[in-house]
């Protein structure tokens, strides 16, 4: 089998403030921005690597989702609970430094774990865990 990974979704409750954290603060660019009916999606992606996408998505907006399960959604959001991405550099101590300056939710410095992984993380300003890894 041949298969990539084309897009992943991460909610957003705050169209600019996503916007800017992973357009202006990650470097990602900008593939599409779509409104309908007060909702906005927008996609954005590492440059160099056109088929890799992550959709900005607003929270709850599937019609099939109860008025409950919005509610839920909206509080592990705020707690941080809801979703997640892992992203990779090969340099993480100076993709740390430049993501702490720009004010983003530290969650934790570049560590090295036992299991071989060096990292840090972050929240995004819906709350999204953002880790990410050194590349070796």
């Amino acid at each position: 089998m041949d298969i990539t990974i084309h897009q992943t979704f991460l909610p957003q409750d705050d169209p600019d403030a996503a916007l800017a954290f992973y357009r202006d603060t990650l470097g990602f660019e900008v593939r599409n921005d779509v409104g309908y009916e007060g909702l906005r999606w927008i996609t954005v992606g590492p440059v160099g690597q056109p088929d890799t996408s992550v959709v900005l998505h607003p929270p709850a907006a599937d019609p099939g989702v109860t008025e409950e399960e919005r509610r839920t959604i909206t509080e592990m959001m705020a707690k941080g609970t809801y979703a997640a991405i892992n992203l990779a550099t090969k340099d993480l101590d100076g993709t740390f430094d430049k993501l702490q300056a720009s004010g983003a939710d530290v969650v934790q410095e570049p560590t090295e774990h036992p299991y071989g992984v060096r990292d840090c993380a972050f929240r995004d300003p819906a709350g999204n865990l953002v880790r990410i890894q050194q590349l070796r």
